[in-house]
C-alpha cells in the first residue's frame, strides 16, 4: 500500500475542492477563498458580540484585507520554504513538522496584520514592525490562530487520507473482482483445451452424414459438458454429484471420439453425490488419465471412478488401465495437474486432505483424493 500524499491545501478537508489538481494559481486561487470565507466568518461573529452600528461593509473591508495578506503570505512562505528546504516541510511528521507551521503561521499572522493595518491608516507597516512590544502582543494571538489552524489542516489532512485509503481499498476490491472473474474464465477455459474443442468438433462434422444419431448424441453431451462447466466455473462449492455429472459428460464425448478404444463407469450411491467439494477438483485428474493413460496406448482402457466414505473422509479414486507410469511417453504437461491440484487442496482443506499415487496391475495407475468431511472447502475460484 502506497503511503498517501499530505493534502496540497486546507480546502481539501471540502471534497468539492479535490475536483482539480493542484497547481500554483489552483493554490493561490484557493487561499484567497479560504481567507475571504475566514474574513466572513469573523466578521459575523464580531457583529453578533459586539453591535457597532457600522455598516456591514466597514467591518467586513478591514478584516477580509488583512484576513488575505495573512493568506497569501502563509501561502508564498510554505512554497519558498518547500524549496529552499528542499521539500522536508511536506515529508516532515509529527512534532517537527508542528513547530516549523506554527512558527511560520504565527510569524505571517504578525506581519500581515501590521502591514493590513499600515494601509489600512495609511502609515508605513515598518513603523508597527519596528516597535518590538506590538510584535510581542500580537505573538499570543498569532501562535492562537497558528495552533487552531494546523489542528483543522491536520484533521482535514487524516479524513482525506482515510477517504483516499478507502477508495484505494474499493478500488482493489474492485480489481480483484475482475481478476476473479477472469481467473474463472480462464480455469474454465483451461478445461476445454483446444484440441479437446476441435476434436469434438470435427467428430460431430464428420459424424453427421455417416451416423447422424451419434452425431447428435455426442453434442448434446458436449453441450451438457460446455453448460456444466461453466456452471462449475462460477460456483463457489460444488456437490460431488455435480462433479461426477460434468465428468460423466466428458467421458461421453469422448467416448464417441475414441470408439472402442475408451470404456469408463462411474460408482457413487446417493449418500456420497450430496456431499460438497470444490468445483473442478475431479475434472482435471480424469483428463490426466486419458491424456497420458489411455491414450498413448493404442488399444486403450479402461476409466473407473469411485466414490466411498468412511465416518472422517470421502475416499474418490480415478483408476485407468492405460500406459501407467513406466510404460508412458512423456507429454507436455505431465505431472503438472497433479502438482496443481496438490497445491490446491493444501490452500482449500490446510493440509487435511491427501492425493496418492498408485500403479495397477497389470498396467495403468489410480489418483486416490482423501477429503476430510468434517472441513469445509474455502472459497475459491476453480483453478486448472
Amino acid at each position: 500500500m502506497n503511503q498517501q500524499k499530505p493534502s496540497s491545501h486546507v480546502l481539501e478537508i471540502f471534497p468539492i475542492f479535490r475536483r482539480w489538481p493542484p497547481t500554483p494559481l489552483r493554490n493561490a486561487l484557493y487561499t484567497v477563498i479560504w481567507s475571504s470565507l475566514l474574513a466572513l466568518i469573523l466578521t459575523v461573529a464580531g457583529r453578533l458580540f459586539n453591535r457597532s452600528g457600522n455598516a456591514f461593509w466597514d467591518d467586513f473591508y478591514p478584516t477580509l484585507l488583512i484576513s488575505n495578506i495573512i493568506g497569501l503570505l502563509i501561502h508564498s512562505s510554505a512554497v519558498i520554504g518547500d524549496i529552499v528546504l528542499r521539500g522536508w516541510p511536506r515529508r516532515s511528521r509529527g512534532l517537527p513538522r508542528a513547530v516549523y507551521y506554527m512558527a511560520l503561521v504565527s510569524t505571517c499572522i504578525v506581519l500581515g496584520i501590521l502591514t493590513g493595518t499600515g494601509l489600512l491608516q495609511g502609515v508605513n507597516p515598518l513603523r508597527y514592525m519596528a516597535r518590538a512590544s506590538t510584535i510581542l502582543g500580537l505573538l499570543p494571538f498569532a501562535m492562537l490562530i497558528a495552533a487552531l489552524m494546523h489542528f483543522v489542516f491536520a484533521s482535514g489532512e487524516r479524513r482525506v487520507a482515510t477517504e483516499l485509503l478507502t477508495a484505494q481499498q474499493n478500488e482493489q476490491i474492485a480489481s480483484a473482482g475482475q481478476l476473479l472473474a477472469e481467473a474463472r474464465l480462464r480455469a474454465l477455459q483451461s478445461q476445454i483445451e483446444p484440441h479437446f474443442l476441435y476434436n469434438t468438433l470435427a467428430n460431430v462434422v464428420g459424424l453427421i452424414d455417416t451416423n447422424p444419431a451419434q452425431a447428435k448424441r455426442m453434442l448434446e453431451r458436449f453441450i451438457d459438458f460446455l453448460r456444466a462447466s461453466l456452471a462449475a466455473s462460477r460456483a463457489d462449492n460444488a456437490t460431488l454429484g455435480a462433479e461426477l455429472d460434468l465428468t460423466a459428460a466428458y467421458l461421453d464425448v469422448l467416448a464417441v471420439r475414441l470408439g472402442p478404444r475408451m470404456r469408463y463407469r462411474i460408482e457413487a450411491d446417493d449418500s456420497v453425490r450430496t456431499l460438497p467439494i470444490a468445483p473442478m477438483l475431479l475434472q482435471p485428474v480424469v483428463e490426466n488419465a486419458v491424456a497420458h493413460g489411455l491414450e498413448p496406448k493404442m488399444d486403450g482402457g479402461d476409466i473407473m471412478i469411485r466414490a466411498s466414505r468412511t465416518e472422517a473422509q470421502l475416499c474418490i479414486e480415478v483408476s485407468d488401465t492405460g500406459a501407467g507410469l513406466s510404460d508412458a511417453a512423456p507429454k507436455a504437461g505431465g505431472g503438472v495437474g497433479l502438482s496443481n491440484l496438490r497445491a490446491r487442496l493444501r490452500s482449500l482443506y490446510e493440509g487435511q486432505a491427501q492425493v496418492q499415487l498408485l500403479e495397477n496391475q497389470p498396467s495403468g495407475i489410480t489418483v486416490r483424493i482423501m477429503l476430510p468431511l468434517k472441513e469445509t472447502p474455502k472459497s475459491t475460484s476453480p483453478a486448472s
